[in-house]
This record gives structure tokens, C-alpha cells and sequence, in this order.
């Protein structure tokens, strides 16, 4: 979907397709049949956009076989879909019984994530449509905070590869004219796990396509401020590549016995759910949402917000609720103003099937109905902020 802002340039917002576990090039090409053109269809739209999620398999078989890609390319023509964003931040394996650590392999210091990104990117450049010369990529923030945190070597590692990344994006702009630029996206628990976090490493760096993808899920689950952490962004210049417009679950009194109750519910196996509260002494955390809930892991007198992607439309039954006025603050600020900090945006919610069974979709037609759900509200957030949409 492609809107007009107030300043003239487009604005993209799309959907990421790791909600449906595909690790081979057959298995995307049967997300785009199955989920994606049934999403389309619902939202009434002639063309949607996709946030693409390439496992290490299914990029390799496009990387190694041109006539695959561009197969793949006219597929997405013909089903009225288009890629300007890709998710590389799982690896593979992300359709897994669990998912959990595993997530954060390969990390930064390891040449595999260097290797793959740079795969995504050539790849990118391929399917962009022809009007666009500009593309974007998520990845993880560097690591997990352990081993990281204990090998001196590791930033270094990290940021010598971010740099290499980046001189490759440089030759690959002038090869093809088209400019891919990768972000970093901060979450609970990572080397990164706030904006702010991201100054130090990507100022390090230095290169205007190595910047930040702010996923608003993580931004509220961590609280930080949208504003605050926008401000001092743009004052560090590292630019926003990109924005994954999510929410968290938020429980405004976790000491109740009813709250702990419906939060458990929300405590499952396949991915981890890092779950924080602020304090006077600062931010405390757990890893997961099951360890949260253990007495005396968390401070319980301040609310609790936990790592779970919800449904933007349909925010949890009470006593719990969603941190979608975080969402609804950050995008003001992102594509509200004169101008717009990114021009990349997109649903990234891959839990659907990890919520509690009575709300889990169970047919494809439920779930395609959800995620046009999710877009419109997305849509109508935009439009509300003077964005106009186009066809």
C-alpha cells in the first residue's frame, strides 16, 4: 500500500511475511498464493505491499539460480504484490516448535549474518519495483547480550562487518541504481536493546545506509518515550531505515491474582516474550514471560509489559491491554511531521498463532482476515495524519 505525504515523497506500508513459516523458495511461493494475494483481495487493493521474509535456504536458491529470482519477480507482479522491504533478522527456523535464543543465530560477529545479509540485499535490489530505487532491511541488533557482553573481540567483529556491509551496499547502488539500506532493530534483551543503545555502535559505523529499524512493540516494551528516543536519533543523525508498527501486552496491575492469571495465558513455547517494568532504580527485566510471572521475579508494584506481538485491531480481553497508544505517539512522530523520519513502514505480527488458542485464526481465511484488519488500522492511522492513499 503507497501514500502520498504532505511533502510529496510515498510512504510504504506492508505486511511481513513471517507470520507464515516457510524456510524453502516453494514454501514463499506458496505464502504468496495461500496468504498474501487473499490479504490483497480483502483490503480491495489493485497492489500490497509485503515485508518478504527470506530464510537462509530459500535465499540461497534465489541468489544461486538468476532465473528463479526473476521468476519470483514476475509472481509477485502477477498476484499484485510488491517488495520494498525485507526481514532479515531470522536466520531460519523461525516456523519452529521453538524458536526462543535461537533467533539471534548467526549474530554479528559471525561471517554467516554478513553473508546472508548481503544476499538479501543483491536479492532486493532485483524484485524492487521499477518506480522504486530505494529498499530496506531489518536485522538483528548485533546480538544477544550474552556471549557478547564477555568477548572483548566482539564489537569490534560486529562493527568491522557492518562496515563491510555497508561498502557492499555502496558498489551494489552503483551497479544497479538502487540504494538498500539496513537497520538495526533494538529489542529486550539484545547488545542493543533500546534506540538509544543504537547511537554508540551506528555512529561507530558512520555510513548513511547502515541505520536503525524501530519496531514499536520493542520501543514501548523497554519504555522508552517515542519522542525522546526520535529526538535524540535525528540529533546523533542515524537515520531511520525503517518501522515495524506493533504492540506489546501491557498489564497495568500485575500483582493482581486475575492479572497474573491472564498473563500466564499468554506464556507459550515457540518464542521468547521478554517482559520489563520500570522502576525508581530503572528498568527490570526477565528473559520470558513464564519466568515474569514466578513470584518475586519482578517487582509488581509498576506495570508490566511483555515482548508479544498482539493484533494492532484487537487488543486483549481486560484486565490486560496493548501498548497501541505507543504505536499511535511513535507514528506521529515518524510520518506525521513535515517531513517524513522514514518512508519504509510495516505490520510485523508473527504471533498470531502463538496467542492464547480461544484467539488464534484457524483456518487461512482467519487469518488473512486479521492481517487486513491490522492493515486498515494501520491505513487509517496514516490517512488520519494527513497521508493521503494512493492506488
Amino acid at each position: 500500500m503507497r501514500f502520498r505525504h504532505p511533502d510529496g515523497s510515498v510512504v510504504h506500508l506492508s505486511y511481513c511475511t513471517n507470520v507464515h513459516p516457510a524456510e524453502t523458495l516453494d514454501g514463499v511461493r506458496a505464502q504468496l498464493r495461500d496468504h498474501c494475494e487473499p490479504v490483497r483481495r480483502r483490503l480491495g487493493r489493485d497492489r500490497l505491499g509485503i515485508g518478504l521474509w527470506l530464510a537462509r535456504d530459500a535465499a540461497r536458491a534465489l541468489t544461486n539460480d538468476p532465473a528463479e529470482l526473476r521468476a519470483l519477480r514476475a509472481e509477485l507482479d502477477s498476484r499484485g504484490l510488491e517488495v520494498v522491504t525485507l526481514n532479515g533478522f531470522p536466520y531460519e527456523g523461525f516456523g519452529a516448535d521453538e524458536v526462543k535464543y535461537r533467533v539471534y543465530r548467526p549474530d554479528w560477529t559471525e561471517p554467516d549474518r554478513l553473508a546472508h545479509t548481503t544476499d538479501l540485499a543483491r536479492l532486493l535490489a532485483a524484485l524492487l519495483p521499477d518506480d522504486v530505487t530505494e529498499g530496506t532491511i531489518s536485522t538483528l541488533p548485533l546480538a544477544w547480550r550474552t556471549p557478547y557482553a564477555t568477548d572483548p573481540g566482539a564489537p569490534r567483529t560486529a562493527r568491522t562487518a557492518l562496515t563491510t556491509l555497508a561498502q557492499r551496499l555502496d558498489a551494489l547502488a552503483e551497479l544497479t541504481g538502487k540504494s538498500i539500506r539496513v537497520g538495526l532493530e533494538p529489542e529486550p534483551g539484545c547488545t542493543v536493546e533500546t534506540t538509544a543503545d543504537a547511537i554508540g555502535p551506528l555512529t561507530d559505523v558512520g555510513h548513511e545506509r547502515i541505520g536503525i529499524c524501530v519496531d514499536t512493540c520493542h520501543l514501548a516494551t523497554s519504555f522508552e518515550d517515542p519522542g525522546t528516543a526520535l529526538d535524540a536519533l535525528t540529533a546523533a543523525g542515524i537515520p531511520v531505515v525503517k518501522s515495524q508498527l506493533s504492540a506489546a501486552l501491557h498489564a497495568e496491575h500485575p500483582h493482581l491474582p486475575e492479572v497474573r492469571t491472564a498473563l500466564a495465558a499468554f506464556a507459550e513455547p515457540r518464542f521468547l516474550h521478554q517482559t520489563r517494568t520500570r522502576t525508581a532504580a530503572g528498568l527490570r527485566g526477565t528473559d520470558d514471560l513464564d519466568e515474569a510471572i514466578a513470584d518475586g521475579a519482578l517487582p509488581d508494584s509498576t506495570p508490566w509489559r511483555a515482548h508479544f506481538h498482539v493484533p494492532l485491531h484487537a487488543p486483549p480481553a481486560p484486565p490486560l491491554t496493548s501498548t497501541l497508544p505507543v504505536l499511535r505517539t511513535a507514528l506521529t512522530r515518524l510520518v506525521g511531521g513535515a517531513a517524513p523520519l522514514t518512508r519504509h513502514l510495516e505490520v510485523e505480527t508473527y504471533t498470531w498463532q502463538a496467542l492464547p488458542a480461544e484467539l488464534r485464526p484457524r483456518t487461512r481465511t482467519q487469518l488473512a482476515d486479521g492481517i487486513a484488519a491490522e492493515l486498515t488500522l494501520a491505513r487509517d492511522l496514516l490517512v488520519d495524519l494527513g497521508l493521503k492513499e494512493l492506488p
